[in-house]
């Protein structure tokens, strides 16, 4: 069989890897991008996470609106949710980015953007499968892994004959679950929850902890957790779940919790309990390459694994996985490899937000993180409820919070649960990664009446 000779093969067209490529190939290098299915172009995130998902919780907050408008002195109808058309919008909205990214893709790469399923024959070389069954061997100088995850599904006895959904296979659900048991309490499966709720589905949240958002403060998640419930969610945490069995048209969970054996059914089960990484197909032992014990690659703070000429970038590497942490592991590598910089994963400040009504997003340390790095530290923590612009729309919900070094004045961390808050915490990200004390954001002249001049009054508190 021929081998095809590349300079460079970018297995997998996540958020790193088709932006990777197109950089590679202007800078002179002959460049493939195998992706392993053309309803995959463009990755993960546009196709079966983000885009997909925070499509669906803007119809449900609508719906959310509608139920509520008497509140603003608009009377309408109670809303019927037609959930096959919401899929319906949702799959528009994926289908117009990933033909986006199909012509951006196919300008720069040509006929060696190839569709097919890759594995390693050994560290430079690939084996690719076709969707026609067409087998092909390309060969490359330097190979970048960008495979993604996958939903994680644990061992459960029963669930497999039980019958289950994903946070894939449920947003291709026409019709509205009776009442949807979700496995998992962090951000997967809250965002599902309210989504659900606001359609109209009883809902049930089961936790393994006593907290959910485990990496979070109590306080906020605790916020969180009462926000929720005051919408219908409810939730049973601490509890394990022993098994599953289908009955007639209900799904039955044998539970403990708290000593006490708890039956559960309902109608439909979504499995949120984490994300497992695509790299069991790669034959990444033929490389050398090595994995840790649940399958993602190590990397070093360049992002190369333990075989030089071999990058890992995205979710597989273990990092957090977020697409604004994909899109940054592209600029390392680009730096490093095209621009003759010496960028490093080291000491990035990543933010994150969940997606809920109002969000909730972080940066930097919490309160337990900060203390037990040992840090002399100072919490300022606001109502959301304080600030103007919040009571004109009528979005009071939620609560601020920001630590704070006593010593240098330096923001450690932030978490804002209030509307708008992925749009507002870039703000405190900016003033962190200046190094600047807090106060810039205490007496900055901010525009009133918005949520970001809630900043001036949440550090007003330290």
């Amino acid at each position: 069989m021929n081998t095809e000779y590349y300079d460079d093969i970018v297995i997998g067209g996540g958020k790193a890897g088709k932006t990777l490529a197109p950089a590679l190939v202007m800078a002179g290098r002959k460049t493939a991008l195998v992706e392993r299915s053309s309803t995959m172009i463009g990755g993960g995130c546009i196709n079966i996470a983000c885009i997909p998902t925070k499509t669906m919780v803007a119809s449900a907050e609508v719906a959310h609106t509608v139920r509520n408008s008497a509140v603003y002195g608009v009377k309408t109808n109670v809303p019927t949710v037609n959930l096959a058309e919401v899929i319906q919008r949702k799959r528009s909205v994926v289908l117009s980015a990933r033909e986006m990214n199909l012509h951006n893709l196919a300008a720069a790469l040509g006929k060696n953007l190839i569709i097919g399923t890759a594995r390693f024959v050994d560290s430079k070389t690939i084996e690719v499968v076709t969707p026609e069954g067409i087998t092909r061997i390309l060969s490359a100088e330097r190979l970048f892994i960008n495979t993604g995850t996958r939903p994680l599904i644990p061992p459960l006895p029963g669930l497999k004959e039980t019958g289950f959904l994903t946070s894939e296979s449920i947003m291709e659900l026409e019709q509205l679950p009776e009442h949807l048991i979700i496995l998992g309490s962090g951000y997967i499966g809250l965002e599902f929850a309210q989504m659900f709720r606001r359609f109209g589905s009883r809902v049930t949240v089961i936790g393994q902890r006593e907290q959910i958002l485990s990496s979070q403060d109590p306080d906020i998640a605790i916020a969180v957790q009462t926000l929720l419930e005051q919408e219908g969610v409810e939730f049973l945490l601490k509890a394990t779940v022993l098994g599953a069995e289908r009955i007639g048209n209900a799904t039955k969970l044998q539970i403990r919790s708290a000593d006490r054996a708890i039956h559960l059914q309902g109608s439909h089960l979504l499995v949120a309990v984490g994300r497992a990484p695509t790299t069991d197909s790669l034959n990444l032992a033929a490389a050398g390459v090595v994995k840790d014990a649940s399958g993602f690659i190590p990397v070093n703070d360049h992002l190369e694994t333990n075989i030089p000429g071999i990058w890992a970038l995205g979710d597989i590497n273990r990092g957090p996985q977020y697409t604004h942490i994909s899109l940054d592991d592209y600029r390392i590598v680009k730096s490093n490899l095209i621009d003759g910089g010496k960028r490093s994963s080291r000491d990035r400040l990543v933010p994150s937000c969940l997606f809920i009504d109002p969000e909730l997003a972080q940066v930097g340390l919490t309160e337990a993180a900060a203390q037990q790095q040992g840090y002399a530290i100072r919490v300022a923590k606001l109502e959301a409820a304080a600030i103007p612009r919040a009571r004109t729309s009528g979005r009071t919900e939620g609560l601020l919070k920001a630590i704070v070094d006593s010593e240098t004045g330096h923001i450690l961390g932030c978490s804002l649960l209030c509307h708008a808050a992925g749009e507002m915490i870039s703000t405190v990200q900016m003033v962190m990664q200046a190094q600047m004390s807090y106060t810039v954001l205490r007496d900055g002249v901010l525009t009133h009446p918005t949520m970001t001049e809630g900043l001036n009054l949440l550090f007003s508190k330290l």
